[in-house]
């Protein structure tokens, strides 16, 4: 006769044990920045990659030919998505000065330059690809690492041009450190011989930011190269 097997004391005791929680995986962190001298001009982009114990483990910068600041700041996101695909990391968290650049990843502004549209979809769909993506707006010293990255790029095909900060160009109604603050609106001078006259007269209202002595667009401005406009500024009361 077979031996009966005595069911185990603790069987009905205890409720099936609970599937263990996912343990959060460890994320790579990159500061990237990208700039343009001219607005459209020569531009370059800057990556530092930290892993998940805040040590650097690579260094990116690349010269990417003509294209304005907000172009080269896409490509610095790019490049940073691509290393950690390229190393398997599922993980990552962007940093970055450019607050246009992470409220469009974000959602929060909507992308209507068509030079930007294809970076912005390409960006979101590497980024959809990660088991975790996380992007965060910081000031201009904290992202000097990248800053300068980008600019060593800059100056290696200027042939060891002086260093100069990226940032100047961030936008073309960029200013100085003793203008007033923000800008709300801007119109069109006069044209050269070769300036477009339908812009002329055109009134648009744009916010912008002043920080360390520059003045940032928070939206883009489609605006051939070489127009120059007014720019009128009223302080905004601060946010409560």
């Amino acid at each position: 006769m077979p031996k009966r097997e005595l069911p185990s004391r603790a069987a009905g005791l205890f409720a099936d044990r609970a599937p263990e929680a996912k343990t959060a995986t460890a994320a790579y962190r990159a500061n990237i920045d990208g700039g343009s001298r001219g607005n459209p001009g020569p531009a370059a982009y800057g990556v530092v990659m930290r892993d998940a114990k805040g040590d650097v483990v690579a260094r990116l910068k690349k010269y990417i030919g003509r294209m304005t600041n907000n172009v080269a700041e896409y490509y610095g996101l790019i490049a940073a998505l691509d290393y950690v695909q390229s190393q398997g990391v599922k993980a990552l968290r962007i940093e970055s000065d450019s607050e246009l650049l992470v409220k469009q990843m974000r959602g929060q502004y909507k992308v209507r330059s068509p030079e930007l549209q294809p970076l912005y979809e390409r960006a979101r769909k590497m980024a959809a690809a990660l088991e975790s993506f996380r992007i965060d707006h910081v000031y201009r010293e904290q992202n000097r690492e990248a800053d300068a990255l980008a600019n060593e790029a800059m100056d290696e095909v200027e042939g060891g041009a002086p260093p100069k900060s990226l940032k100047s160009a961030k936008s073309p109604a960029a200013t100085t450190a003793g203008s007033a603050a923000p800008a709300v609106g801007a119109s069109a001078t006069q044209p050269k011989s070769d300036q477009p006259r339908s812009l002329v007269g055109e009134v648009r209202k744009i916010r912008a930011r002043f920080r360390s002595g520059v003045l940032y667009l928070l939206e883009d401005v489609d605006l051939p190269d070489g127009v120059e406009v007014d720019v009128l500024l009223r302080l905004l009361p601060p946010k409560s």
